[in-house]
């Protein structure tokens, strides 16, 4: 018998299957020991040895496979295969050395792309070695992101007050946030005209032509920038008559897009689905590891963490046959499409996104699947096959038409599209995403009969009027695919980067784009003002192109941390002699914009307006930023930071700002800001009706009509069919719900309140009920046992409605929607515990208090490195001969992993 390691429980059951009875499939819940969230895990005066610790969960799954391997033949390590399942095999093959339980058995790595179980039987037939250069850049990355997180952000802590952690990506990414806002912020709109002519042809057909040329000269777009010039345009064309110069016919081929990618699948997903980049990644991981169709477990999709594009032949051979049986012959290309990627620092030998069976079409197995996988398994599909199909041929028609107003000219062009053949468009169409024109639309429509030399008959001038707008905010989606463009970041990264911007409160996420908070703003500003090349884009995305030439085996790891380390402690230990002033100067320069925006009767901006002659100013309390008087203690005028910018003038004297009448009482609507966050109302006095704002809405997002919505609140749905009594909707102190009868149910968003119907709301209670008064369910069996809490009781990982959560006696603490519950640590569940029931006043068990503490059953690892080999000894930078890590062990202890 062999043992076979794979990371889930999901993976084990289905591949156990495909095996039979020679071999024995366990898991190791992802991986098997960390990095412990202290200081001094990474040692750079001991050549960055790395100091592992297993926690009390993982310590009893390498029990079991350890028990497991002393009556087996040989050990087969089979996990994902990327970089971190790699290292997922490399630390559970080293735990077992030390144990000394491996002996003389023969020890295998294999891969697979796809569960499907002759995948998994290939996989088997040949086997290799764990690839060391792949461990080497998942240690170089993990020291690096250590490195970064540890020494940073108690740097944040001393001199920005309230901000939180800063790590190696997620600050770029966040970079990359803010400065968008400050470009938006920046831009002045530009006022332009565009003109066109409504037209007919003999036969009494009309079209549009758009202008295009004046005077014989060619107008460039938004050439009329004024409403004198686009009135003389419009005069002349309102006099003129109109003769076609050309009519031109031009075919004009549209190739398909390749299959997806990780962060393709995510912007498709975004733009045609609504899914978050994790939503997405949650999906996936089912889909792949598998899904029971008809009493057999099979991976419906390949290995959904890639940045290829390219298919395997086989599968491309499948999807041309599948394509020849579904959509005709025509629909298949003379060769088969072969695709190469264009993002930076992509790995060729990872394969697409794309569906295991071409075969195996959506209608074939909805009835096997949820709403959300059988939604991203039809786009996956669909976008699998189209990339193999033949070419949309499309008939591009230009119409060139003068416009002759006794001897004065000007040129008017018209262009229709007409799809002769739909080729992949069969099958899948792109979709535009923040206001870009896609690949597969067409702003034109169809042309009537034109010929050349006819007269026309003018119908209408329109003539209108427009402005220049700001960039958009980002999105998810578009954030993703800027930062695979720059090369920030890897597939595997993204949604857990984007995770935790939202979980540090430093972007809220409204109407789908990214807003970054003042405190997102303020950190952004602190790092490009003192630690500027950290956080270029250049610099990041260089540094990913050394760990994938670590990968490649063409740098030393040890090498690159050196280089970096250097340089960087040399910037920590300068910051130590920066003074909170020197900090808040470069705050009030860089944030200018934000904190002190003009006012409108044109007076110095950080003139203070209470007292009139103090000025204005960035401050640092216990609780993070605010704005203050220089004139304390004689002013005491504070307001929160990033308030100014929201309220305009009206917070600079703590008025409410105006959002306009009620229609029905005819009371004023107010913004205001309140001791607990901002608020709207309506009205005075102590009967004003008032609502807080929702989670993820800012007070900039705030109008006349979303405060009437949330001052509407509750809202009656409709009456139950069962008991008669009216359901109604509204926002509580946990959130968004449903109230029927005395009995809440919580909903997912704020949208959902002011949407929901009668079928679903009714849907939700039922679901409720039959979950009983804990929620969640009492019957909901553990994936995964933690451990003992410090304060006594056992902690486990459950999976709920709606989602995985950690569980300790009453206190359920969701997991961040990034994280795999498989790779759930003890330390990891006390702080969500400890921050669960500070969030929601829960009385912890027997009347003690959690605490984020470290459990005592943890066993520390001694330092490992990949290779056995002892590394030479580099000479020590000299600032750094005193100070193993340049953090305070006392702030660095309490933090978290960035």
């Amino acid at each position: 018998m062999n043992v076979v390691v794979v990371e889930s429980p999901a993976k084990a059951k289905t591949i156990n299957k495909y095996l039979g009875p020679g071999y024995k499939v366990l898991a190791s819940f992802g991986h098997v020991r960390d990095l412990p969230a202290k200081d001094g895990s990474v040692l750079p005066d001991e050549d960055f040895a790395m100091l592992w610790e297993v926690d009390t969960a993982s310590a009893k799954r390498m029990k079991d496979i350890g028990d497991a391997l002393k009556s087996s033949d040989g050990l087969i390590l089979a996990t994902d295969p990327d970089r971190e399942g790699e290292a997922i095999s490399w630390h559970v093959l080293d735990l077992l050395r030390k144990k000394k339980l491996i002996g003389d058995k023969p020890v295998s790595r294999v891969v697979f792309n796809a569960i499907t179980k002759k995948s998994v039987l290939e996989a088997m037939a040949n086997p290799r070695d764990i690839d060391v250069p792949l461990v080497d850049a998942y240690l170089a990355r993990r020291a690096l992101d250590y490195l970064v997180g540890f020494n940073l952000s108690p740097v944040l802590w001393r001199k920005l007050p309230g901000a939180r952690s800063a790590g190696r990506v997620q600050s770029v990414a966040l970079r990359l946030v803010c400065d968008r806002e400050a470009e938006i912020e920046r831009f002045v709109s530009e006022e332009y005209w565009n003109l066109s002519a409504l037209l007919k042809t003999p036969r009494g057909d009309e079209f549009e032509a758009k202008l295009v040329s004046a005077d014989g000269k060619r107008l460039q777009p938004r050439a009329v920038t004024n409403g004198e010039d686009a009135g003389k345009l419009k005069a002349l064309l309102e006099g003129a008559s109109y003769t076609v110069d050309s009519i031109e016919a031009k075919p004009v081929k549209r190739n398909p897009s390749p299959p997806f990618t990780t962060s393709t699948l995510q912007q498709a997903a975004s733009s045609k689905l609504g899914f978050s980049a994790s939503r997405t990644m949650q999906v996936a991981q089912k889909l792949y590891e598998g899904i029971d169709i008809g009493g057999e477990t099979v991976g419906l999709i390949t290995y959904m963490r890639t940045d290829g594009v390219q298919m395997a032949p086989e599968a491309i051979d499948a999807a041309r046959t599948a394509i020849a049986e579904q959509f005709g012959n025509r629909y298949v290309p003379d060769k088969a499409r072969i695709y190469s990627t264009k993002a930076k620092n992509a790995q060729e030998a990872h394969e697409a996104v794309r569906p295991t069976d071409f075969n195996r079409t959506p209608d074939q197995v909805k009835r096997f699947l949820d709403a959300d996988q059988l939604r991203l398994y039809d786009l996956i599909w669909k976008r699998g096959i189209a990339s193999q199909m033949a070419s949309a041929e499309i008939e591009r028609t230009t119409a060139e038409i003068t416009a002759d107003n006794k001897g004065e000219k000007a040129g008017l062009r018209a262009v229709g599209s007409v799809i002769r053949f739909d080729g992949f468009i069969a099958a899948y169409t792109d979709q535009k995403e923040d206001g870009e024109q896609s690949d597969d639309g067409d702003e034109d429509g169809r042309l009537p009969e034109i010929n050349a030399r006819e007269n026309l008959a003018k119908q209408k001038i329109n003539s209108t009027q427009h402005f220049t707008e700001p960039p958009p905010r980002y999105s998810e989606a578009s954030l993703i695919k800027k930062m695979e463009e720059l090369g920030i970041g890897r597939p595997s990264t993204y949604a857990a980067t984007l995770k935790t911007l939202s979980d540090r409160e430093y972007v809220v996420i409204d109407k789908r784009k990214l807003v970054p908070e003042a405190k997102g703003r303020l950190v952004t500003a602190f790092l490009e003002s003192f630690f500027a090349r950290y956080v270029e884009y250049d610099f990041t995305a260089s540094l990913e192109e050394k760990l994938d030439q670590i990968s490649a085996g063409e740098l030393n790891w040890k090498d690159v941390l050196r280089d970096f380390w250097k340089d960087f402690f040399a910037q920590i230990e300068d910051t130590k002699e920066l003074r909170v002033t020197n900090v808040l100067d470069a705050l009030n320069e860089e944030l200018a914009p934000l904190v002190f925006p003009k006012r409108e009767d044109g007076s110095d901006p950080r003139t203070c307006q209470v007292c009139g002659t103090g000025k204005l100013s960035l401050k640092l309390g216990r609780n993070g930023a605010f704005i203050g008087c220089s004139n304390y203690p004689e002013c005491k005028y504070t307001r929160p930071f990033g308030a100014e910018a929201v309220n305009g003038e009206a917070s600079a004297s703590n008025e409410p700002l105006s959002l306009g009448k009620d229609p029905h009482t005819n009371e004023d609507i107010t913004l205001r800001s309140g001791r607990f966050g901002p608020y709207v109302q309506r009205g005075d006095g102590k009967e004003a009706k008032r609502s807080s704002l929702p989670k993820g809405w800012t007070p900039a997002s705030i109008d006349h009509e979303k405060a009437l919505a949330l001052l509407s609140l509750p809202r009656d749905i409709g009456a139950h069919p069962e008991s008669g009594k009216m359901i109604s909707s509204g926002l509580g102190r946990y959130g968004p719900f449903i109230l029927h009868d005395g009995k809440y149910a919580n909903v997912e968003s704020i949208e959902d309140v002011f949407s929901i119907g009668l079928n679903r709301a009714v849907s939700v209670l039922a679901d409720k009920a039959a979950k009983g008064p804990g929620g969640r369910g009492a019957t909901a069996a553990a994936l995964k046992e933690l451990g003992d809490h410090p304060d006594g009781g056992a902690i486990t990982v459950r999976d709920g409605k709606y989602g995985p959560y950690v569980n300790w006696g009453k206190v359920n603490a969701t997991l961040p929607k990034a994280k795999d519950p498989a790779s759930v640590t003890l330390e990891e569940s006390l702080v969500l515990i400890a921050e669960r029931i500070a969030k929601g006043g829960i009385k912890p068990a027997k009347g003690k208090t959690a605490k984020a503490t470290k459990p005592k059953t943890a066993k520390a690892e001694g330092a490992t490195a990949a290779k056995s080999a002892k590394p030479k000894t580099p000479a020590k930078p000299k600032a750094a001969a005193k100070s193993k890590v340049a953090a305070k062990p006392k702030a660095a202890a309490k933090a978290k992993k960035a």
